[in-house]
């Protein structure tokens, strides 16, 4: 451990020096990267100085145990010593822990309503505002890319971008289907029903990272139009954007602009195609690997929002941890629930790697 860390403390100081050369700043490209590999080293430099200075104090107060007069202030030196030693140690192993190369990414976010008829639409357009609001309260930005709604205020599917820091890191766990137990405004007997959304979240990627040959591709336009089948606009704004090699859709409707409609889809279509990219070279690992917090299937139940009880219970987590407070949830309160996912994942990932330390 001690030699990959010294490893890590020479290639961030190494990093530091580069970014301190003129000619870094004349490629673009490479100041975005090493500024990015910088910033997640950072944290990693920082605990380890802090554990060498924690150990100097502690070597330090045990050379004046021989000295009567200073022995008791030595003595508790050594206890904080320790302690401040013991911490920064468990913050590095989790500092450590092999990173979600995604974590700092935009994502792109779909909703589609499930079983149970306009009442899972109606569903869907709560998780909507609920993560509307969980963007709001962390100062990222959401940008509807196209949506399409039924009579009654519901969606039959959304798709949006997020963007802000650590937007992957968080958002990552919403992957799922999302079920909901409550008595439909739809129903006159007061019967509660169960029904279900499904909601899917892809990390952005960047055309300097994944680029799509513009032969493959073939691009329809045509009038937007919202429920009922009223026409938003008379000009054919709307893309559809079809991948012939894989037969991926995508279709963006939400701006009168062609233009902006046409850049909104091509990033939904290329962070589709990044993800299946992903997902293949990394199909053996994902098959051996179960991880406290699930898989991310997409059609695995991952959370039920039952409002006849008041909470919501995130099936992948264990004990009290699992139930939280529906309306602060509904509400774009998702911090808890995500801080506890994150939680189980590190802790999951700590015993897998225990043979490392």
């Amino acid at each position: 451990m001690l030699s990959k860390l010294k490893a890590i403390e020479d290639r961030f100081e190494a990093l530091v020096s580069q970014l301190e050369d003129p000619a870094t700043y004349g490629d673009a490209e490479l100041l975005r990267r090493l500024t990015r590999e910088q910033k997640e080293l950072e944290p990693v430099v920082e605990a380890y100085r802090a554990c060498r200075r924690a150990e100097e104090r502690l070597n330090s107060a045990q050379a004046l145990l021989d000295d009567p007069e200073l022995r008791e202030m030595a003595q508790e030196e050594i206890r904080e010593a320790k302690a401040e030693m013991e911490r920064l140690r468990e913050e590095l192993k989790l500092l450590l822990l092999p990173k979600d190369p995604n974590d700092s990414r935009n994502v792109v976010m779909e909703i589609r309503g499930g079983v149970g008829g306009e009442e899972a639409m109606l569903f869907a357009a709560d998780l909507f505002r609920m993560y509307a609001l969980y963007v709001e309260s962390r100062g990222w930005r959401l940008e509807v890319v196209g949506r399409s709604e039924t009579e009654l205020g519901g969606l039959k599917e959304i798709s949006f971008l997020v963007e802000g820091e650590g937007a992957w890191s968080r958002l990552k766990f919403e992957s799922g289907t999302h079920r909901v137990q409550r008595v439909p405004v739809t129903e006159s007997s007061g019967r509660i029903q169960t029904s279900a959304a499904t909601v899917a979240v892809l990390p952005e990627a960047e055309e300097v990272e994944f680029r799509i040959d513009p032969g493959d591709l073939k691009i329809d336009t045509f009038r937007s139009s919202g429920a009922g089948g009223q026409h938003i606009n008379k000009t054919e704004s709307a893309i559809r954007i079809t991948h012939l090699p894989t037969g991926v859709v995508v279709e963006c409707q939400d701006e009168r602009s062609q233009y902006k409609n046409k850049d909104r889809a091509m990033k939904i279509l290329r962070s589709k195609l990044y993800e299946a990219e992903q997902e293949k070279q990394n199909a053996a690992i994902a098959a051996q690997r179960r991880s406290q917090v699930g898989s991310g299937d997409r059609s695995e139940r991952i959370r039920t929002y039952n409002f006849p009880q008041g909470r919501v219970t995130d099936h992948r987590l264990a004990g009290d941890v699992k139930n939280f407070a529906i309306d602060a949830v509904v509400n774009g309160g998702l911090d808890p629930v995500i801080d506890a996912l994150v939680t189980a994942d590190q802790a999951a990932r700590l015993v897998e790697a225990r043979d490392n330390y």
